[in-house]
């Protein structure tokens, strides 16, 4: 976002007039900001880089942009394995040999290192945002799988009985009386995988996939150069933030939804 500084010495004298050229970045002299090609910098006046405050000021339209495409892939992204996990938890929470075996896959697939999945992908959906959305649905689904199958499990057979009892079929004693008896648990891992997949949609940026990891990977390939550091803490930052942002709104979904009877 702010190339590297290209250093021109116009004589090779001592205090020698030096040029620095900034495409696209700003320079901090004495007496202002300058665009970039725009004035000298002798050796008696002082050469800055941007400040992380000036650095996300100037590029402020490009960081919301981004913030804006993060959060947006993470809550489709969460959405997608929300179905998903309690599809296959509906599938095999009545077993306990299937209940173990998807707990056990949920435990390993998240010692798959996010970075080598992401380089996985590649081949068979090239690069952008199906790449993108693979691996933080992947991800995204393991937690709430595993909380899933923990929470149908915990429900108290005897409500479950009551309520074929009454009448209730399989499947809305299942959607009625199961799921929303189970939904604490499944929040909890909805939370988690939030949290997770934050950052792993930061790693996604290494298949050119949206989001603030277009900052962090941009500043770490020309660490040392203009304002490379700025770069990074601000797609470090921006992750961060929006990570705290959409754990309140699952706190407060949380709040809206969970039954009072077995509010925490």
């Amino acid at each position: 976002f702010s190339p590297n500084v290209r250093v021109r010495e116009e004589s090779i004298h001592f205090g020698s007039n030096v040029k620095f050229e900034f495409p696209g970045a700003l320079v901090r002299v004495e007496g202002g900001v300058h665009p970039p090609n725009e004035g000298r910098v002798s050796k008696k006046e002082t050469c800055e880089v941007l400040s992380v405050w000036d650095f996300l000021q100037s590029n402020f339209d490009q960081v919301a942009f981004s913030s804006w495409q993060h959060l947006s892939l993470v809550v489709q992204c969460l959405l997608l394995a929300t179905v998903l996990a309690v599809a296959l938890a509906a599938l095999v929470y009545r077993s306990r040999i299937l209940s173990s075996v998807a707990n056990t896959l949920s435990a390993i697939g998240l010692t798959i290192p996010a970075f080598a999945l992401v380089g996985l992908v590649i081949a068979p959906l090239g690069f952008g945002v199906p790449p993108a959305v693979a691996v933080v649905t992947f991800f995204a689904v393991l937690p709430i799988l595993r909380n899933t199958v923990v929470g149908l499990n915990g429900v108290d057979q005897a409500v479950v009985e009551s309520a074929r009892g009454i009448g209730m079929g399989r499947g809305r004693t299942f959607f009625q009386v199961e799921l929303p008896l189970a939904w604490p648990v499944m929040l909890g891992g909805i939370r988690v995988s939030a949290q997770m997949v934050m950052g792993i949609a930061a790693v996604a940026a290494y298949v050119l996939g949206p989001g603030l990891g277009g900052f962090i990977f941009s500043g770490l390939s020309r660490l040392g150069g203009a304002n490379s550091l700025e770069s990074v803490l601000t797609g470090v930052l921006g992750v961060v933030l929006l990570a705290l942002i959409l754990d309140l709104a699952l706190v407060g979904l949380g709040r809206l939804t969970t039954p009072r009877g077995i509010r925490a």
